[in-house]
């Protein structure tokens, strides 16, 4: 039952199925982002990076912390590329629905 409610959780709200993964499991989701870049003299936190890959990614996101556990290879690699399909799709797809409408 939990597996079916996380399937359909995941295929209609990535981002509601982020939260509820982060609530939890908030060890997996803190240890895919747990990495930090520094740009210059400053230092991107963290946390920013999750926060922004919810903003603006959450298919991808999902993924990273679906696959970033173990290391991503080979097919967690496949499955990052879909993600980011389905993102960039969901974006091309409100525009195109816009534009018929007006």
């Amino acid at each position: 039952m939990g597996c079916c409610l996380g399937a359909v959780l995941l295929a209609g709200a990535p981002r509601l199925a982020l939260v509820l993964w982060w609530f939890f499991d908030p060890a997996r989701v803190e240890s895919t982002f747990s990495w930090t870049v520094v740009l210059g003299s400053s230092t991107v936190p963290a946390w920013l990076w999750a926060v922004l890959g919810f903003v603006f990614l959450p298919w991808v996101t999902v993924a990273l912390v679906f696959t970033s556990p173990g290391g991503i290879a080979g097919f967690g690699w496949a499955i990052i590329v879909i993600a980011l399909l389905f993102d960039i799709g969901a974006v091309g797809g409100g525009r195109e629905a816009q534009r018929r409408r007006a």
